[in-house]
């Protein structure tokens, strides 16, 4: 008799976490459905019960550009730092931060639109944000030269403590996009 005949069968939520323990990289319900021979529906439904079970510990669920991960808690953002013996999380600056924003609210975008909105020449802030992995290239427009759009990355929401873009507050288009810049710097 094997080892795994003696275990208690483990249900849907826990077989996730499991999976997404184990994956190198976010992966798509549709993966995560092929590997458990189970549709897509049913992932989705196991994926926010594993979501309910990790309210309140140390993980959490992250979804993003329709795939999933887990990642530690951003509450724990200190903690880690300390365990792991990293420097402070390092500060963006205002123009990192304005980019961003319009960034996530618009995406995707190019740098083309990002220096229109902000009214300066964003391509030093956007190399770093590259280089931080805070944002990434998603692909080209259709437009006159086919610029590269940009879009956020799982850094991102990491980064601002988000599980997915849909927790971003609200676009207030009225007031511009300094509003959203402080939002960010939350």
């Amino acid at each position: 008799m094997s080892d795994s005949q003696n275990l208690p069968e483990l249900n849907l939520s826990a077989l996730l976490e499991g999976l997404l323990f184990a994956a190198p990289e976010p992966v798509t319900p549709a993966q995560l459905g092929a590997a458990l021979e189970i549709s897509p529906t049913e992932v989705e439904k196991g994926l926010v019960a594993l979501e309910e079970d990790l309210r309140g510990r140390g993980i959490r669920l992250q979804r993003h550009a329709g795939r999933v991960q887990l990642t530690t808690a951003s509450e724990m953002a200190d903690q880690v730092e300390t365990f792991l013996g990293l420097e402070a999380t390092s500060r963006l600056s205002r123009a990192a931060l304005e980019a961003l924003a319009i960034i996530a609210f618009q995406q995707p975008v190019t740098r083309p639109q990002v220096d229109s909105i902000r009214g300066v020449n964003s391509d030093g802030v956007m190399k770093s944000l590259l280089s931080k992995g805070l944002l990434q290239e998603v692909g080209r427009s259709d437009g006159p030269g086919r610029p590269i759009l940009y879009g956020t990355t799982p850094d991102f929401l990491q980064h601002f403590g988000l599980n997915s873009l849909a927790e971003l507050p609200p676009l207030d288009v009225e007031s511009g996009h300094e509003k959203d810049v402080e939002l960010l710097k939350g």
